[in-house]
């Protein structure tokens, strides 16, 4: 593990690997730096990948208060260890921090946007007062309820899986990060949970990938998406049940997409 500092001082810490043209990994939420560290491991034979620990997770720091824009200047920190430009794959909110950070001028090369949030159907939209919501169960002490409520409102999931969830071995650590949710409601919530016009007018090359096993939200936003940005083609991969990646099949279609 190594780290960098960003803008507002605060400490990211990532993990760099391989050699080749960089690619930087944005993961989403409940995410730390290993989610996507299996993808940066088939890549890494041909490419830096970098994978790092948004704000308030893992082995990064936090600062109060939370801005949006701390995260983009968190990925240009990022991307300065790499030479200062990158590839960026992101995953979930991270594919929705990753556009919303090339559209402010941050310099990504290219962008892998896997199964971006995006919701296009008025009924798909996260609730306008849930970053607020969320904030309030943190500050009162309910780690558990912000997390369950995010599932359920920030992701979607049905409420037998969240219920079943909480009684998981593993809902600890998701109350570890639960602070966090309040990130990625912000992130991947209104305004930025469609393209913006800032967003729309990005012209680096872009991937939009799925699981073909994937929600039907999401699979709905990726085939809608590239008709909305500058230079942007869908591509459908092996996996993505309950919103996870296959690295193998995922890996490939990015190598294929950034020529090598």
């Amino acid at each position: 593990m190594q780290t960098t500092t960003s803008a507002d001082g605060t400490t990211i810490a990532y993990e760099l690997s391989g050699s080749g043209s960089p690619i930087v990994f944005v993961s989403g939420a409940f995410n730390d730096r290993h989610t996507l560290a299996p993808v940066a491991a088939e890549l890494a034979s041909s490419h830096t990948v970098l994978c790092y620990d948004r704000r308030g997770r893992g082995d990064s720091g936090d600062v109060a208060p939370y801005a949006v824009e701390r995260e983009i200047e968190d990925l240009a920190a990022v991307l300065s260890v790499v030479g200062g430009s990158a590839a960026v794959f992101g995953f979930s909110s991270g594919a929705n921090l990753g556009l919303l950070a090339a559209a402010r001028g941050v310099p990504v090369t290219s962008l892998i946007m896997y199964e971006v949030p995006f919701a296009f159907d008025d009924a798909d939209r996260r609730p306008a007062d849930l970053p607020a919501r969320l904030s309030s169960l943190i500050a009162a002490g309910r780690r558990a309820d912000a997390v369950t409520t995010f599932q359920l409102e920030g992701i979607g999931l049905p409420p037998e899986m969240v219920a079943g969830i909480r009684q998981a071995p593993f809902f600890p650590a998701l109350e570890a990060i639960a602070h966090t949710v309040v990130y990625d409601a912000q992130v991947a919530g209104r305004p930025y949970d469609r393209p913006t016009p800032e967003m729309r007018a990005v012209d680096v090359p872009i991937l939009v990938l799925t699981g073909k096993e994937t929600w039907p939200v999401l699979a709905r936003a990726a085939e809608e998406l590239p008709s909305l940005l500058v230079n942007a083609r869908a591509e459908t991969v092996a996996g993505g049940e309950n919103h996870t990646i296959s690295p193998a099949e995922t890996a490939a279609a990015v190598r294929d997409f950034l020529g090598g």
